[in-house]
């Protein structure tokens, strides 16, 4: 027989090797020597009063030996001679594609237009140091796309929209830690990912499918409302009868190739602000109630904040805690900043985008010239803001969070994780209203939920911009783009997923209905 139960188990309860076994014999009231095995199905963390509690959720086997093997299997054959889907980007919506389309006996054949993920240190080091960015090969563009030199943070809200559960067996699978089925918020962590992602790359490769680095597409070919060729920049030519278009929210040379085509967009709402960043240690005694250093079992400390300022949200994004900020553009003459952590999340800073809202409807009057494009237009606006008041550089502009809040320029500012460092600018002001006012509001009601969250300790960096794609390529319920026969936008390029998760997630649905449309 095999019980499922919830168990609560405080601090020191969790520092006893057999607790879970102690408490599953009180919670059924049986005898220890029934019990075959316990395995653990979640564990999250209660951290609202000052007694700390770790809730788990278990499997008890009661004289009942526990399975051995996955639920999920992923038959993976031989499809080199197989009918082809070809899918443009290799981040977690273009990688799950290529696996799909395997698992169902198509070939993916996979157009990268940045480097293998080993190959992409070179560049990160390169913009980190050297404040030189290449184009096609950064923290946005590669091998695993934006999230692998990234967290890896893997949780969702796109319960809905496919099996979450698949995507994380299938990580597992290719060499993710268990752990990610059972912790309520998994992280794989920057330091792993890339292998994981090499591994991804192994399985398509060898089971016949194709994957070119360094094949940026610059055109589509039209004919009858059907796309009938990609042209890629040294200007080969593939015919294709699917495309799974999959190159995520900065790949904006896609957007402009097609508006300039006249495919559909749609303008979308989405959000911008900054990163804030705290000492670890300020984040970890506000969350667990502690002075000095958090207990050895407590993880980093992470937060999720929300609030309302003038009929938009105000709220966290992306929490890196124990992480680093690092420099995100993806093209000179910008500046964006994002989060990542390694798995241990064992830096001395929390870092967490703070983002207000944009509604493309009611916010941006000022670019309606643009049409479709004024959100991806303003994007750019304040990047490139960024860019000039941090030198010109990718040195990021900065305010200590009282002064942001207070509207005075920093006199200096705190160290940072940032490796190309900080300079004192007015944000404050340089900021569009509808952002900095609101964040300011926003920070204020922060300070208060959070005690001590308010606090000069705390750099305000900017800018946070690529939070989500502010255009949507549309598609009807086939997935596939109401006017361009054998297109299927895919993922957060597309506007359809908002991280790992959600994009594998479409991914895999984008491979089975190509595939589906190719059956016909």
């Amino acid at each position: 027989m095999i019980q499922e139960i919830q168990l609560r188990i405080n601090l020191n309860e969790e520092k006893q090797a057999d607790i879970l076994t102690k408490k599953a014999v009180l919670q059924l009231h049986i005898d220890e020597t029934e019990i075959s095995a316990i395995k653990i199905l979640r564990k999250s963390i209660d951290a609202r009063k000052s007694t700390i509690v770790f809730n788990y959720k278990v499997a008890v086997y009661i004289n009942e030996k526990p399975e051995k093997s996955s639920a999920y299997i992923f038959n993976y054959n031989d499809v080199s001679s197989a009918k082809e889907v070809h899918i443009i980007g290799f981040g977690p919506a273009g990688m799950f594609a290529a696996l799909r389309c395997i698992e169902l006996g198509y070939k993916p054949i996979v157009l990268e237009r940045g480097k293998k993920v080993n190959e992409r240190r070179r560049d990160l080091r390169a913009i980190n140091q050297f404040h030189e960015v290449n184009e096609d090969s950064n923290y946005c563009f590669g091998e695993g796309g934006a999230g692998t030199y990234s967290d890896g943070k893997l949780y969702t809200r796109s319960l809905k929209r496919g099996d979450v559960r698949r995507i994380f067996e299938n990580l597992v699978f290719h060499g993710a830690t268990e752990q990610i089925l059972i912790d309520a918020h998994p992280h794989i962590g920057t330091n792993k990912l890339p292998k994981l992602v090499t591994n991804i790359r192994e399985t398509i490769l060898k089971h016949g499918g194709e994957i070119h680095f360094e094949s940026k597409v610059i055109d589509f070919k039209i004919k009858n409302n059907k796309l009938n060729s990609i042209i890629l920049q040294d200007n080969k030519e593939l015919h294709v009868q699917a495309v799974i278009l999959a190159t995520g929210h900065s790949a904006r040379d896609i957007y402009y190739l097609l508006y300039k085509k006249g495919i559909s967009l749609k303008a979308k709402s989405f959000a911008m602000g900054v990163r804030v960043e705290h000492p670890q240690q300020i984040i970890d005694s506000i969350q667990y109630h502690c002075k000095g250093e958090r207990d050895e079992l407590l993880p980093a400390a992470s937060y999720n904040l929300v609030h309302q300022v003038n009929e938009r949200g105000v709220y966290s994004f992306c929490m890196c805690p124990g992480g680093f900020i690092v420099p995100a553009a993806t093209a000179n003459g910008e500046i964006v900043v994002n989060g990542m952590s390694p798995s241990k999340r064992n830096n001395k800073y929390a870092n967490s985008g703070i983002i207000v809202e944009i509604n493309a409807e009611k916010d941006l009057y000022k670019y309606e010239k643009f049409g479709v494009l004024k959100g991806l237009e303003f994007q750019k606006d304040l990047e490139k803001m960024a860019f000039n008041a941090g030198g010109k550089t990718q040195t990021a502009p900065a305010q200590r969070l009282t002064d942001f809040v207070e509207g005075r320029l920093s006199n200096s500012l705190n160290t940072t994780s940032y490796q190309p460092g900080l300079k004192s600018a007015p944000l404050h002001s340089l900021l569009p209203k509808i952002i900095g006012g609101r964040l300011r509001k926003g920070f204020k009601a922060f300070g208060q939920k959070m005690n001590g969250f308010y606090t000069q300790e705390a750099n305000v960096v900017g800018v946070e911009s690529r939070t989500s794609s502010p255009i949507n390529i549309p598609r009807k319920e086939n997935l596939e783009h109401p006017e361009i026969e054998g297109l299927f936008p895919c993922g957060e390029g597309g506007g359809y997923a908002g991280g790992i998760v959600s994009a594998a997630m479409d991914g895999e649905r984008c491979a089975e209905a190509a595939i589906q449309k190719l059956q016909f």
